[in-house]
């Protein structure tokens, strides 16, 4: 479902992402990691057609995203690390919005949309403006948004800030199920201890580069050292130039 070829981002001279390669099929849980500005938040913005890439292409669901945006589009939800949201708009009038945005009818906005905001846990504060949300609140509403289009690739930026154990909880489980129904979700995340519990996957990129490419076990056989994630992750890291 997620392609891309060669993917490279320059920033005047400085290389953001060079001959990035992936393959990631349907239903898979691909995680990507980093330490800040490695990449990955310039990688997720050419994968959603926000950045146009310097080289290379990125495919969605066979469609290059720079040359047939709207239909890749169609195929993705997006949540970002700080997700934008009109302020002035109700919950449920920012649902009816989005709905607007890929000609969604009424009724699925009145059905399904319900259901997205029951879920999330942000139906009884619906009708309040966004702008009195608390952090948590804005990105289950950035979550409840990105579903409605029942979306077949889900891109999430560091999806759990804001969000209290419960609900980290119940966003992994809502997200593995999606996979188990065929839906393809890319993470970008520095909690590495979730990236160990739910990735299929793991990419680590640094300075622009993909270093490595594998299952959790995968990568945990590359160290030297068994330990957690996060320690194997600090090892493969380490004095990468």
């Amino acid at each position: 479902m997620i392609h891309t070829e060669n993917l490279t981002k320059r920033f005047g001279e400085k290389t953001a992402v060079q001959a990035l390669n992936l393959r990631i099929p349907a239903g898979e849980f691909f995680c990507f990691l980093g330490p800040n500005g490695a990449g990955k938040t310039t990688t997720i913005k050419m994968l959603t057609g926000l950045l146009h890439p310097s080289e290379g292409r990125a495919v969605i669901g066979g469609y290059d995203i720079q040359e047939k945006p709207v239909e890749a589009k169609q195929l993705i939800g997006y949540i970002p690390d700080s997700p934008f949201l009109y302020e002035k708009l109700t919950g449920r009038e920012f649902m009816r919005f989005v709905a607007g945005l890929y000609r969604l009818p009424d009724s699925h906005v009145t059905d399904y949309g319900e259901h997205l905001l029951e879920i999330f846990g942000i139906r009884n504060v619906g009708d309040e403006l966004i702008e009195d949300y608390s952090h948590g609140m804005r990105q289950k509403l950035s979550f409840s948004s990105c579903f409605l289009h029942n979306p077949k690739v889900v891109i999430v930026d560091e999806p759990w800030v804001g969000l209290d154990p419960k609900n980290i909880r119940f966003v992994k489980d809502f997200l593995r199920e999606k996979t188990r129904e065929g839906v393809t979700v890319f993470m970008s995340t520095h909690t590495l201890s979730i990236a160990e519990e739910i990735a299929d996957r793991i990419g680590i990129i640094h300075n622009g580069r993909l270093l490595h490419l594998g299952s959790v076990s995968e990568i945990m056989a590359m160290a030297q050292h068994p330990g957690s994630l996060e320690d194997v992750f600090l090892e493969l890291t380490q004095g990468e130039e």
